[in-house]
């Protein structure tokens, strides 16, 4: 099964569909149509969708961007400019034109017209971007009265079962409105991102959905729709949302005029319990995140965290994961106190750790071509946590990082450095600078990490 994001790719889509008057009709047997009415109770509002939409719908606007990207003619390698575009969805969540929607809409977007279900447009600025929980917040110019907006229910109340609203922009076909359940919470191993957690619905998602709205029956926003799961590129009941606790915090950076999102850590890493690994901890199923790495010094150490630990919670939501446990340290500030559940020796006990700021520059500037020894021709930057985290690489990384290997070099010909690997050892040495890496002879050993599996060798 194939993971894909929601993007306008399909082509305008009809059906069948008969008259649109045809279930209108009226007859001897059956007289008039009854009229429709506004719902008196809660029992009634669930009878009937029509409410939620009305409330609701008149917040979820069309993005269309348009940019120009440079493309490299695959016979004559020459590179040309071309015209680019996308279309999906978005929410108006403040009153004054602030809109969230799906970075990866507007990514690379020069030109951005927002269209609100009455048909007016405005063209639109980003005010952030967050690539990680593919969250963006625009800016509506030109707006002279208050919108229509629908609040983001952070509070995390939801349950599986819960019907749900998916409204959005699907194929270019003008605003549609489909419903289902929530079908599981806090997806983490989706491939989508490594801090997100992610509600799953079976609410039908299609390309143009991106940025569109997930909606409780209380008509609050719950979740930004943002990937489905699917082999034709359609929809097939498994679709994902950001839930609104990320998308509340985007939103709460933008507004603050911050660039970028600042996401704490804990300082520690691990490995989801597997059924053999609870049998072996006597826990009566797999459940935790096994703690293999905790950085010295940082938020988890300081707490007395250890290695060997069973992470089971944090601030009493469960943690199966380690996309689970950068979900919720993340969902909070840096500077913020978090309750840590843990097994130790088979027993339950709680910690409190103050989460940080990742440690580090986390600029690219400092990248060195290695130009002597063996590694000759390998781009490299020394690892800290958060050029790691910048970087996609776990935070409590240590070592040095490949960002390219010149064509034809000895390091890519004979060594076979690829970009991403992570040199970790020479001669049974950790490495921590790049100069460690100038003028390493034929016959070393080194070590390097290779999407997460720790490679050894000698060089020839």
């Amino acid at each position: 099964m194939t993971l894909r994001h929601i993007l306008l790719t399909g082509a305008l889509l009809l059906s069948a569909c008969g008259s649109p008057d045809q279930g209108k009709a009226q007859d001897a047997t059956f007289g008039q149509a009854e009229e429709r009415v506004v719902p008196r109770d809660a029992g009634v509002v669930k009878a009937s969708f029509a409410p939620v939409v009305q409330a609701t719908a008149p917040a979820v606007v069309n993005i269309a961007a348009q940019g120009v990207q440079t493309v490299r003619d695959p016979f004559w390698g020459q590179f040309y400019s071309q015209p680019t575009g996308s279309v999906g969805s978005g929410v108006i969540v403040r009153a004054d034109g602030i809109v969230v929607t799906n970075t990866h809409v507007i990514e690379g977007m020069s030109d951005i017209r927002v269209s609100l279900a009455d048909r007016r447009e405005f063209p639109a600025r980003v005010l952030l971007a967050d690539a990680r929980s593919d969250i963006a917040v625009l800016q509506l110019e030109g707006v002279s009265d208050q919108l229509p907006v629908l609040r983001i229910d952070a509070g995390e109340d939801q349950q599986v079962g819960d019907l749900v609203l998916a409204i959005g922009n699907p194929f270019g076909v003008g605003q549609t409105v489909t419903n289902g359940i929530i079908s599981a919470l806090n997806r983490t191993e989706t491939g989508i991102s490594d801090s997100g957690s992610f509600i799953q619905t079976d609410a039908a998602i299609n390309p143009g959905n991106s940025g569109g709205a997930l909606v409780d029956m209380d008509g609050d926003l719950i979740g930004i729709n943002t990937a489905i799961f699917s082999r034709s590129g359609s929809s097939s009941g498994v679709g994902f949302a950001v839930p609104a606790t990320m998308v509340q915090q985007v939103v709460s950076a933008a507004l603050g005029g911050e660039s970028a999102v600042v996401r704490p850590w804990l300082g520690v890493s691990g490995e989801a319990v597997t059924s053999e690994r609870a049998r072996e901890l006597g826990l009566d199923r797999p459940r935790g995140l096994v703690v293999t790495r905790v950085w010295d010094g940082g938020p988890g150490d300081d707490a007395g965290i250890r290695e060997g630990d069973v992470i089971v919670s944090i601030d009493g939501a469960a943690v199966d994961d380690q996309g689970g446990l950068n979900f919720r340290v993340g969902a909070n500030a840096p500077g913020d106190t978090v309750r840590v559940g843990l097994l130790r020796g088979g027993r339950e006990q709680t910690v409190t750790a103050r989460v940080e700021r990742l440690p580090g520059d986390a600029g690219l500037e400092a990248a060195a071509v290695i130009q002597s020894g063996a590694l000759t021709g390998a781009q490299v930057l020394a690892l800290n946590p958060a050029v790691a985290d910048r970087l996609g690489v776990d935070p409590t990384t240590r070592g040095v990082i490949v960002g390219a290997v010149a064509r034809g070099s000895y390091a890519r010909q004979r060594v076979g450095l690829q970009t991403g690997d992570v040199v970790v050892e020479i001669n049974g040495r950790a490495v921590t600078a790049a100069s460690q890496l100038n003028d390493v002879q034929r016959g070393a050993e080194i070590t390097i990490l290779r999407r997460g599996e720790r490679v050894s060798g000698t060089i020839r």
